[in-house]
């Protein structure tokens, strides 16, 4: 069993930066592969982010690539996203997922491979 809580949204202004905290308890945190999504008011949840189980393999969605970073520390069992030059197109609920098959080198892009949730961060980007 692992468990997630995030941490770390709030109010910003266009182009600030915030760091997202995902941390986790549980044994085979460090053994899943990472990930985090987000879901804007009346849409559905979108893939954001996502990072192996040892963190050496990452992946992002085109829109973030270049201003957000995902990373990890198994030692903190814990997983980061790094958001700089945010935009209010990036105002959402923030969501990390642990899943995908255990030490695999895969990252995971969509939701139905996450086997665990925490319940989300709101993130808002005034203009």
């Amino acid at each position: 069993q692992v468990r997630l809580v995030e941490s770390g949204g709030g109010l910003v202004q266009a182009g600030g930066s915030l760091r997202l905290s995902c941390a986790a308890s549980g044994r085979t945190f460090s053994s899943y592969g990472m990930g985090w999504f987000r879901q804007a008011p009346g849409k559905g949840r979108e893939f954001v982010a996502a990072v192996s189980w040892n963190g050496g393999r990452t992946f992002s969605v085109d829109s973030v690539k270049g201003r957000f970073t995902i990373s990890r520390d198994n030692t903190k069992n814990t997983v980061y996203l790094q958001m700089n030059n945010l935009k209010p197109e990036d105002t959402a609920v923030y969501y990390c997922g642990a899943g995908g098959t255990p030490y695999s080198g895969s990252y995971y892009y969509t939701a139905a491979e996450y086997r665990y949730w925490g319940q989300g961060t709101q993130v808002t980007v005034s203009s």
